[in-house]
């Protein structure tokens, strides 16, 4: 396993197991297997409904496995209908007792748009179809977020999905500095422009969906079975899994790949013994579509 420093100081493993849309009936399995295979970080967040499950699993895998709670790096995020200020801290807590956590290494803005308060995921408004979205400055909500910080609940903070001009308008007013962005990022949807400035910025980059999320979305390119991707594997003699992962640390990314499967578990982690050459590199960030699987058109975000 690798890592990477945060601006802050503290280190982040540069592989991690994501964890949404992972069933509550199979989450223990999962993280008990990635922890037994040598997984020390783990992607979570309150909005997949599943931190319960996890927190359960981590509490029991690290007793069995001899391992202390500072061995494992657990990020979560802060929910949109939780960006008032005074309902930050809540959110954290529930995602603090689910987890049976004492505090959360990364903790992160879900996306920049605030919704209204709600027991729902996503409230709607009153027509019933449009998303209830909420006035909450985006400031107001990070500056809570600078009091979980100093309160001790977490020890990170930063963004997801957040573009250039949030990213600016929160490095320009902030008190405590954002040490990382979880974006979507693989072959298929380099998003070059933006890791380039975060980086320039001081933010390390998480890759979210960095296998393209093959299958989530019908008509869409799926990465694993591209002929410019199944070619590299063959030649490397991985799987194509193992390709796409290593071309997204080669740009000095952080992966978070999601699966249920015990044996993709243990190959999505076996990335640190190959190279791709720099001509590999290259056909992997140019030969794909530029096409983006998650779309935030019907939101709107925050100012």
């Amino acid at each position: 396993m690798t890592f990477i420093k945060l601006s802050d100081g503290y280190e982040i493993p540069t592989v991690g197991l994501g964890t949404w849309r992972c069933l509550a009936s199979t989450i223990r399995q999962s993280v008990s297997c990635a922890l037994e295979n040598n997984y020390r970080h783990f992607d979570c967040a309150y909005l997949y409904g599943n931190e319960k499950g996890i927190g359960e699993a981590l509490e029991e895998s690290l007793k069995r496995l001899s391992l202390k709670r500072e061995a494992v790096f657990v990020t979560s995020k802060l929910w949109c209908t939780y960006f008032r200020p005074e309902l930050v801290r809540r959110c954290c807590m529930q995602s603090l007792a689910n987890l049976r956590l004492q505090y959360i290494d990364l903790y992160l803005m879900h996306s920049p748009m605030a919704l209204q308060p709600s027991d729902s995921i996503f409230p709607v408004s009153q027509d019933g179809v449009t998303i209830a979205v909420d006035s909450v400055p985006l400031m107001d909500t990070w500056r809570a977020m600078e009091k979980l910080v100093d309160g001790g609940l977490v020890k990170s903070i930063g963004l997801s999905n957040f573009n250039q001009r949030q990213i600016s308008h929160i490095l320009a007013h902030c008190r405590i500095r954002p040490v990382n962005l979880q974006i979507e990022i693989h072959a298929n949807f380099p998003n070059t422009g933006l890791v380039d400035y975060a980086n320039s910025v001081g933010l390390t980059v998480t890759a979210y969906a960095p296998l393209g999320s093959p299958g989530g979305f019908r008509g869409k390119t799926n990465l694993l079975t591209e002929s410019w991707v199944t070619e590299i594997a063959k030649r490397h003699q991985k799987t194509c899994a193992q390709i796409l992962l290593r071309y997204c640390l080669q740009r000095g990314l952080i992966v978070i790949p999601k699966s249920s499967k015990p044996h993709r578990i243990k190959e999505n982690i076996q990335v640190f013994d190959f190279e791709l050459s720099k001509e590999e590199m290259d056909q992997l960030n140019t030969s794909g579509l530029n096409e983006r699987q998650f779309r935030f058109e019907k939101y709107v975000a925050s100012d």
